[in-house]
């Protein structure tokens, strides 16, 4: 539960939006028999149930599916079960938002959800604040998470947008490139070491 002032604070991020019985039941299930729940122990529950029990797909489609839609298809795609996952969070009164960036992946590390643009939640816990999760690949916190934008709607989140004028023969081509590097402490600046 959040205090008078947090919640003032937070009330876009704890807006439902979409408000149905199949999704208010899924949500409910990682909560206590009393109705209670271990914030954390929950959000690091639902992260990691949505990594092992839905496919995570590649969606070329704009937008994201609706909530209940990724529920009875157990698959979508990153800022699909993002957007599950907001929905079940705000569902429970959890504040949560969208995030749009990269996943940075290690040399050394074989998985195939990074190197493209990715999606994932961050939720506030009173404290700590505001806590990176990523259903896709079931981590939590914000290692190899590289911010783009933070949103409290994934419409607002729009990676690229524009127009082109031009011919049909001109080749059409973009390519992004991250790359992270580790800063010195007298190369970092307060705010960014501070993770804000």
């Amino acid at each position: 539960a959040y205090g008078a002032e947090e919640s003032r604070d937070l009330a876009r991020f704890l807006t439902p939006q979409s408000q149905h019985p199949r999704l208010d039941r899924w949500a409910a299930a990682f909560l206590r028999e009393d109705g209670s729940a271990d914030t954390h122990k929950l959000l690091v529950d639902m992260t990691q149930t949505i990594n092992r029990t839905f496919k995570h797909v590649a969606r070329h489609e704009k937008g994201v599916q609706d909530p209940v839609q990724t529920l009875e298809l157990a698959s979508g795609s990153c800022r699909d079960l993002a957007t599950l996952m907001i929905a079940a969070l705000r569902a429970l009164g959890i504040a949560a938002r969208f995030v749009s960036g990269y996943l940075h992946l290690d040399d050394d590390d074989d998985d195939d959800v990074g190197g493209n643009t990715h999606a994932w939640v961050q939720a506030y816990i009173a404290g700590p604040g505001w806590v990176d999760f990523d259903p896709s690949s079931g981590m939590f916190g914000n290692r190899n998470l590289v911010r783009i934008a933070v949103v409290d709607e994934p419409r607002e989140a729009i990676p690229l947008q524009g127009t082109w004028i031009g011919t049909a023969s001109d080749h059409l081509a973009m390519k992004v490139a991250v790359k992270v590097a580790a800063a010195a402490d007298a190369e970092c600046g307060a705010l960014m070491c501070a993770g804000g």
